[in-house]
């Protein structure tokens, strides 16, 4: 299952682009992937030899990106050398959220120890941006859950739900931009888990709406029909493409934090919606999931996939996969 995601790798970390299955060196590395790599090498039941070397890259690699003041790079060359600034843009928020899992699933000590601090330190910064903010916030519920005293995780969810948990001015349209854009269910998600992290019955319940209200959106014919990369908004055509593996991943993501928070088991439906979509349940009747790599096709079409295997849509299956066991696992339990 992971031996795409190993074939991506190196001792380095993990290259961002595919021409096929084939990596493409050229375009070096990329902390948003790795940090999404970490989340789910972390989580894996009983990982393998291959995914515990994996998951050592990557957090490894997200140790490093990050600088004194707990800003994260994100683009790395092949030399390993940074070549940009580090900021609080999404991948920094996408790099707590890792090292969030990672510290809550390790069952190394030492490697918990580390995450953790890295995440301390990360938490005293703020990102003007909602999707970074969003993802930090799932990133310091995490913390809460495996340190349940630090502080510094409790002040970043106060500060999220601040920003994130606006009340909608248009029933008919409660998000909080114009159009839907790209891995819209991390704003739900994380409403949902400030919720639960703070006891606040209020957030809780609105992030669940909206990820209801979100999935009705991206739903036809009992199949998903997604926001495409260009984004979407009451009006606009539908079925669009081209649709992005990343979205199904966020929605699967939210819809599994759903079902924890309330034992629902609406929302394993939904979630067996999102593993669906990779099998051909699609606007294009179209497989994304190649089961002989174990890579995901980079987008969908109206006439087929786009046949790169890069890898955020490699791990877009594989974390929607392994989340639809997961929820196997607790339909029979």
């Amino acid at each position: 299952m992971f031996d795409h995601l190993a074939h991506l790798s190196t001792p380095i970390g993990l290259f961002e682009h595919a021409l096929l299955t084939e990596p493409r060196p050229e375009h070096g590395y990329c902390l948003d992937d790795v940090a999404r790599g970490l989340v789910v090498t972390s989580r894996q039941l009983r990982p393998s030899p291959q995914v515990d070397q994996l998951a050592a890259t990557y957090l490894r690699f997200t140790l490093f990106a990050q600088d004194g003041l707990g800003r994260f790079h994100n683009r790395r060359d092949l030399s390993g050398r940074w070549t940009d600034a580090a900021t609080v843009e999404d991948h920094w928020g996408r790099a707590l959220w890792a090292l969030g899992t990672a510290a809550g699933a390790t069952r190394d000590p030492r490697v918990r120890r580390a995450a953790l601090d890295a995440a301390v330190v990360g938490m005293r910064q703020r990102s003007p941006w909602w999707h970074a903010m969003a993802y930090a916030a799932l990133g310091a519920a995490e913390v809460l859950a495996v340190a349940p005293g630090e502080p510094a995780a409790r002040v970043l969810l106060a500060d999220a739900r601040t920003m994130l948990a606006r009340p909608a001015t248009d029933p008919a349209w409660p998000w909080p931009d114009e159009r839907l854009s790209y891995a819209n269910a991390v704003l739900p998600e994380a409403l949902i888990a400030l919720g639960a992290a703070l006891d606040d019955d209020a957030t809780l319940q609105r992030g669940l709406d909206l990820l209801h209200w979100l999935v009705a959106q991206e739903t036809h014919d009992d199949h998903l029909s997604l926001t495409p990369a260009g984004g979407w908004q009451d009006g606009d055509e539908r079925p669009g493409f081209d649709q992005q593996p990343i979205e199904v991943a966020a929605l699967a993501e939210a819809c599994w934090r759903a079902f924890r928070a309330t034992r629902q088991e609406v929302w394993l439906a939904y979630l067996g919606r999102c593993v669906g979509w990779f099998l051909g349940e699609n606007d294009s009747g179209a497989t994304l999931y190649d089961a002989l790599s174990g890579g995901g096709f980079d987008g969908l079409h109206a006439d087929g996939v786009n046949q790169n295997q890069g890898a955020e849509s490699t791990l877009a299956a594989l974390s929607t996969l392994q989340l639809g066991r997961l929820s196997l696992v607790q339909a029979v339990a």
